[in-house]
């Protein structure tokens, strides 16, 4: 809600006296918590006692690391992840498990079960639709309604562990419950497992003949490609014809090297003999025999001359005859070396002749080769289908032998086991009487303390006046009435006159003595005054200030306070400045703005654009839109508003109920209604909580008609305000709040 927070509180709540409300309703007290308690000591130990017990699963691969198929890597994983756990939850609680539960032990016969046999309560119930009629359904259906009431399966938290939790008045049958519930599950996995080892057999067997016919089919095919392509397989699976062109191959390499090896001896040797260098360096002519048994006798003629020619003379016939001899020797060793050099262009022009008939070879095992690289890759894919074909027929044998022995030998070992079963409880865990009791009597100390905490707030007997508040009386002043003539206001958007007439208005209300048969005789003068148009300023009325009207409302502890201004838009000021006066003494105020032209609101937020109480009742905005805050005081207003007032007369029965709202939400509900009539402001107010006042400029006929037609049609107590002069105005009455 739009606007500033009002003035400080004028009461304080006193906790003294709000907590010494407990000590004078502690007996009351403690006596409805003793009630409450013995009802419920009395039900806790009339009611039936229920016992509990429950049957632990924990699933878990159970097969043998000695007869697990394939035991790989993978074999020590969970069998199953938390929505698989969380199946097998469901799977134990399934109809077909609790109908061999209920069929093996019974449970139609036991009277607990039987839901034929209806209560008093039952069949009232049953009356008013809140169930269904036990008699339309089956002894089945009934006996698994009961055990899904008192069944409960669930797994535990961060674990592969599910519990089957039963209750029963008989604390033998609660532990053989989900024992038995326990024992279905684990034969229906086993019998599940039965029924796919014996399908996987069945479908097995077919295909295992099927492929392996392929497989004789794949493996002729590859026999019969090889021997019409004569794709011959020589050593390290290869074919021959490769085979014989790497031999080949490697035999041209080694001719090749011994010619040129031959080729390259001779020249060397042809370039000594040509060149006349010596022969001794070379390889080829040192390793001739010949030619090294010649070099030796070279040397040891050599040796002679040299040892003769310090002894005799050249010329001497002696060293002629060894100079002969060497000479001899270089002949026949040159004669070695030409015989030395046509070997070697023999044995090129041998290995020349080689190399060229290799080459032929090679060059005929190519062609072949190639074509057989070509018949190798259709005979490779034909190898390949019959590998894979073998590879599948000996993976189905193996899962066949492996499922066919364990049908035979009748070994399905199942995923889960009972390692916690249930055993008959000794006492039962419903009801427990000393807590039922004590929590009943704790709970109702405390509603009753807060129901008594609550009286005394709303009461008003637990506040105190804030520090610094005073407070004043005010005699309030009981208007008198008279049988003045009804004169027709005229009607504001809101607030619509009664349409009647004057005649009309007469006959339907009561004559004027008998509104005052009270004999409110002091007040009689006051009546002739207004009857004969005495101005008002001298009447016995008592026109009362801004501050006096702010202080009767205060006393009066006034809920909503009506003003009827004439004499027009200018006596609408008498409603702000009273509104602004009490909002001032510390009250929350709102002033609801009903005038045509919208004058009240119109001084108080300096604009008529605001959206306001047309808007509210044509449903084009909400409280928070249509509520401001006064520029000048604390108070709130609420103007005419934009929206299309023809619209917002269609709805204007909701106006009480907005009233009521605003009424609610604040101490004071201020409405200025501009000239209207006690018809129309009626549905307004709401007894003894409403104050009407008349705004007062100037003692007109008009303000003196419209006072004698609020008197005689039921509104004898109305206060005169003129917006002149005044005191400061009292503080608020104690037990009033700001809301």
């Amino acid at each position: 809600m739009s606007g500033n927070q009002s003035a400080a509180a004028d009461l304080d709540v006193d906790l003294g006296a709000l907590f010494a409300s407990l000590g004078r309703n502690s007996l009351r007290i403690l006596l409805v918590g003793i009630t409450v308690a013995g009802i419920a000591f009395l039900a806790a130990w009339f009611a039936t006692p229920q016992y509990q017990s429950e049957a632990r699963l924990l699933i878990e691969t159970r097969e043998s690391v000695f007869t697990r198929p394939n035991a790989g890597a993978d074999s020590d994983r969970p069998i199953l992840d938390a929505e698989g756990v969380a199946s097998q939850v469901q799977l134990i609680g399934s109809t077909d498990i609790l109908k061999q539960v209920a069929e093996k032990l019974g449970l139609a016969k036991l009277p607990e079960f039987d839901g034929a046999k209806v209560s008093a309560l039952g069949r009232l119930m049953t009356a008013v639709g809140l169930q269904t009629d036990a008699g339309e359904t089956t002894a089945d259906e009934r006996v698994l309604k009961k055990v899904r009431e008192k069944l409960s399966v669930y797994n535990v938290e961060n674990s592969r562990v599910i519990v089957i939790q039963f209750s029963s008045q008989d604390p033998r049958l609660a532990a053989e419950v989900p024992n038995a519930i326990a024992d279905a599950y684990i034969a229906m996995q086993g019998h599940a497992k039965l029924q796919s080892n014996t399908a996987a057999t069945e479908w097995l067997a077919p295909e295992i003949a099927d492929l392996s016919r392929k497989v004789k089919d794949a493996e002729a095919k590859v026999a019969d490609y090889r021997a019409s392509s004569d794709l011959l397989i020589g050593q390290n699976n290869a074919v021959l014809a490769t085979q014989q062109l790497s031999e080949i191959s490697s035999e041209l390499s080694r001719v090749r090297a011994s010619r040129a090896s031959a080729e390259a001896t001779a020249d060397s040797v042809r370039n000594a003999l040509n060149g006349g260098s010596s022969l001794g360096a070379i390889p080829a002519v040192l390793s001739s025999s010949l030619i090294q048994r010649l070099r030796e006798r070279q040397v040891e003629i050599k040796s002679e001359i040299a040892d003769l020619s310090t002894t005799l003379l050249d010329n001497h016939p002696r060293i002629r005859g060894l100079r002969a001899q060497l000479a001899d020797l270089d002949r026949q060793i040159q004669v070695e070396a030409q015989k030395v050099l046509a070997s070697l262009e023999t044995e090129a022009k041998t290995a020349q002749s080689r190399e060229d008939q290799l080459i032929a070879e090679v060059n005929k095992l190519k062609a072949a080769s190639a074509r057989a690289g070509e018949e190798q890759v259709e005979l490779n894919a034909l190898q390949r289908q019959a590998t894979a074909q073998r590879q599948l027929l000996e993976s189905y044998m193996t899962r066949y032998r492996e499922a066919a022995s364990r049908q035979d030998r009748n070994y399905l070992p199942v995923d889960a086991r009972v390692f916690s079963r249930a055993i008959i409880p000794a006492q039962p865990y419903f009801p427990k009487i000393v807590p039922i009791v004590g929590a009943a009597f704790a709970a109702s100390l405390l509603l009753m303390a807060v129901g008594t905490l609550l009286r005394e707030l709303f009461s008003g007997r637990a506040m105190r006046p804030a520090p610094g508040a005073r407070f004043a009386d005010v005699e309030q002043v009981n208007m008198p009435v008279s049988e003045p003539e009804t004169v027709e206001i005229p009607a504001t958007p809101i607030i619509e006159p009664k349409p009647d007439s004057r005649t009309e208005v007469e006959s339907e209300q009561e004559p004027a003595a008998a509104i005052v048969e009270d004999a409110r005789q002091p007040d009689a003068d006051a009546t002739r005054q207004l009857e004969n148009n005495i101005p008002l300023a001298n009447s016995s009325l008592g026109e009362v200030n801004i501050d006096g009207a702010a202080e009767k409302l205060i006393s009066g502890r006034a809920r909503r306070a009506l003003f009827v201004s004439p004499e027009g838009d200018e006596a609408a000021a008498s409603s702000i400045l009273v509104a602004r006066a009490v909002a001032d003494a510390g009250w929350r105020v709102l002033l609801l703005d009903l005038t045509a032209s919208g004058a009240a609101s119109r001084a108080m937020l300096d604009s008529a654009l605001f959206p306001g109480i047309t808007n509210l009742l044509a449903s084009q905005a909400q409280f928070s839109d249509v509520i401001h805050s006064d520029h000048y005081s604390d108070c709130h207003v609420i103007p005419v508003g934009t929206a299309d007032p023809v619209r917002a007369m269609r709805a204007a029965d909701r106006l009480p109920i907005i009233m009521q709202s605003l009424a609610t939400a604040y101490d004071l509900v201020a409405v200025e209604c501009g000239p209207t009539d006690a018809w129309a402001i009626r549905r307004l107010a709401d007894g003894d909580g409403t104050v009407v006042l008349v705004s007062v400029l100037e003692p007109t006929d008009a303000v003196t008609e419209a006072a004698v037609s609020l008197i005689e049609n039921g509104y004898p107590d109305l206060i005169l305000v003129t917006p002149v002069g005044g005191e400061t105005p009292g503080t608020p009455i104690p037990g009033r709040s700001a809301a």
